[in-house]
């Protein structure tokens, strides 16, 4: 099946190197602090960045409720790319995200796609706002990256 009708990318350029970009990404000291939108905090419950390793992250919402993200890596090419089975529940789940690393002399590009179960589920999340809430996410991780160099 054509995975393209089944993906939402989203591109970022960080001005940062991609050893630190990288950091941010795989240590759960750095995930604390950009994983969710921004006001929002998270707390790691479960981090196996292994291939095979499981991820857990939760995330309180204000009304008292929380907001769960759980995973697990099936793929991890050291400064080059994350490959993970993923649940962000409960708006998403059964999904497939890739953290795609490229370095750009002292930057780091950077592709995050998302691939659904099918088209029609895509286009749902798009509709509920998949690219605003990964957008606050990655300007927290532009903000991190800024304050980590």
């Amino acid at each position: 099946m054509d995975k393209s009708k089944r993906t939402i990318t989203i591109n970022r350029t960080f001005n940062a190197a991609i050893e630190l970009v990288w950091e941010a990404w795989t240590q759960p000291e750095h995930i604390a602090k950009w994983w969710s939108p921004k006001g929002m905090e998270t707390k790691i419950i479960e981090h196996d960045f292994n291939i095979g390793g499981k991820w857990k992250y939760s995330m309180p919402m204000p009304n008292g409720t929380e907001f769960i993200a759980d995973g697990e890596y099936i793929e991890i090419v050291k400064l080059i790319k994350i490959i993970s089975l993923a649940n962000f529940k409960p708006m998403t789940e059964g999904v497939e995200i890739q953290s795609l690393f490229e370095k750009d002399g002292n930057k780091t590009n950077f592709t995050f796609n998302v691939i659904h179960p099918t088209e029609e589920y895509k286009i749902q999340q798009e509709k509920m706002g998949i690219l605003n809430g990964w957008g606050s996410v990655f300007d927290r991780l532009d903000a991190l990256l800024i304050e980590l160099k």
